[in-house]
């Protein structure tokens, strides 16, 4: 039998649910799962680099094709970003791919994995969360494995009291672990190709990948972080979009010693510039933006000297659908929605 404690709990429990799903908007809520369609739809969650400030957060990109919802890292905010879309960290997100392993690409993982397994529509995971990383040798020791047995090790608390206390099954706690080689497809799932590609981010910074994720007709690249790199070039040339990182600083800061090995790792509007007009996206956009004593105009104008082609400057939850031709949505803080 039921204690009058058990029952005061479980009406606590579905009313706290109840007011939580009144907090997403009613015209985001469909966009747990997207219908499948023929189009691609992307949505830049973070366009930030390791600062922690508000107007940026850290790199996250969702990408939304044959009904699934697919995210491309895992930056500092992506719970709350994803939370101001309506959709859940839990039973929203089929899988999460990781470029590489700074800290800023995987800082927002713990939370995603754990919010992902709380109880209420922000949750509620029902299997393992799906992670996919790049290793030097596929095998149980890649740095996803890795990751998936510290955050176990590291949150073991946690998960040990919500399975007592709240009854949380421990299918939804996992994380299901891939490690994979760059150069060859990693996900091949309801007509959604995504291959992995390596990149140059830097002799000491290995693996690290971008992504292309194909659809039908549609695809989409991700450059992950990188220098100018001639296998990103290959493997993103006829792409609709190409989503690019960018280092940009004054004249000044760029002759600070301690700024150079940064930037060397990092890909310059001039660079990006040359990377785009080779690769004739149907659009560009900057990603995991860094302007360092300089403004999106310059930065514009430093990239139109190679390519004069279509381009947007990422923006936290702008929303580019890719279908016969390419629509940008920018996010309307005040309305909470896409403003036409």
């Amino acid at each position: 039998m039921a204690t009058y404690r058990g029952i005061v709990r479980r009406a606590l429990l579905a009313g706290i649910a109840a007011l939580a799903f009144q907090t997403i908007p009613d015209d985001t809520a469909a966009e747990q799962k997207p219908a499948a369609s023929g189009d691609i739809t992307v949505t830049l969650l973070g366009t930030g680099a390791p600062e922690p400030t508000a107007a940026r957060f850290g790199p996250a990109t969702l990408v939304q094709a044959g009904g699934l919802n697919l995210l491309f890292d895992a930056g500092r905010g992506v719970t709350v970003r994803l939370y101001q879309l309506g959709i859940s960290s839990g039973k929203g997100v089929d899988a999460v791919f990781l470029t590489h392993y700074h800290s800023d690409h995987v800082a927002g993982l713990p939370d995603l994995w754990m919010t992902g397994y709380m109880f209420g529509p922000f949750g509620s995971r029902t299997k393992p969360l799906r992670l996919f990383g790049p290793s030097d040798a596929a095998s149980a020791s890649s740095g996803v494995a890795r990751i998936a047995k510290g955050l176990a090790e590291a949150f073991s608390d946690d998960m040990r009291i919500r399975q007592a206390d709240e009854h949380i099954p421990a299918v939804a706690i996992g994380i299901e672990a891939t490690g994979f080689e760059a150069d060859r497809v990693v996900f091949d799932e309801a007509g959604v190709k995504v291959t992995a590609f390596a990149v140059n981010h830097g002799d000491l910074i290995k693996p690290s990948v971008g992504y292309r994720i194909d659809y039908g007709a549609r695809s989409v690249t991700i450059s992950g972080d990188t220098k100018f790199d001639e296998n990103l070039i290959r493997y993103a040339t006829g792409t609709d979009v190409l989503i690019h990182e960018v280092f940009a600083m004054s004249a000044q800061l760029a002759k600070l010693p301690q700024l150079k090995p940064v930037a060397a790792h990092h890909t310059s509007p001039e660079e990006a510039g040359a990377v785009f007009a080779r690769v004739k996206p149907k659009l560009a956009a900057y990603s995991h933006i860094v302007l360092l004593g300089t403004g999106t105009d310059e930065l514009v104008s430093r990239t139109q000297g190679a390519y004069q082609g279509p381009l947007e400057v990422g923006e936290d939850l702008m929303r580019l659908v890719i279908g016969d031709r390419v629509i940008v949505r920018r996010w309307n803080a005040a309305l909470r929605n896409y403003s036409d």
